[in-house]
């Protein structure tokens, strides 16, 4: 089948997620999200399973394209995370949130929560090998605390409340970084 038009659906698929959530990714609304003719993503994707892991699995391809390098100090290492915050805020933002509602579909879903599993723990990994690399004196609790802390600031990046942001250092995701990082580690 076309590799194109199935990213084109996976694609309107995350669409759709982020826009009303998985109780309204169908057929339909990921056809007209895509501007294909009706039926189409039936096709591809012919049950909602198949179209929730079209979703889940492009999420995860463009995520791996993003590019991240491995930084060498804590400078680095600050300025890798505020970037992806800022990502998250920003060109992101769609990705985030149908991300977000597929963890959620996954509390009701078992394959959904083996997928995400698989993407979490490689994330979790990445995140140790740049804390790792920046320095810092590293262990399995402080690299996960780090990594968890950045993940439970994506709902209110995402959320664009700006009292919550202010309330959470969200306002100023250098200072937000900086602090993280002490609390974990210390200046």
């Amino acid at each position: 089948m076309n590799q194109e038009r199935r990213d084109r659906l996976g694609d309107a698929a995350i669409d759709v997620l982020a826009q009303v959530g998985s109780r309204g990714l169908t057929h339909r609304a990921v056809d007209a999200a895509a501007d294909v003719p009706l039926g189409t993503t039936k096709n591809y994707f012919p049950t909602r399973d198949a179209l929730l892991w079209a979703g889940t699995q492009r999420i995860i391809e463009l995520y791996a394209a993003i590019p991240r390098t491995i930084p060498t100090d804590r400078t680095g290492l600050t300025a890798l995370l505020r970037t992806l915050l800022e990502h998250a805020q920003g060109p992101g933002r769609t990705r985030v949130l149908a991300l977000l509602e597929l963890q959620r579909e996954a509390t009701r879903t078992a394959w959904l929560a083996e997928s995400l599993d698989a993407f979490s723990a490689a994330d979790f990994a990445y995140f140790e090998k740049a804390q790792r690399s920046a320095g810092l004196p590293v262990t399995p609790q402080r690299a996960a605390a780090v990594t968890l802390a950045l993940h439970a600031s994506l709902p209110y990046l995402v959320a664009q409340a700006p009292a919550a942001q202010t309330a959470a250092g969200l306002d100023d995701l250098d200072g937000f970084v900086n602090s993280l990082l002490d609390t974990a580690y210390g200046t």
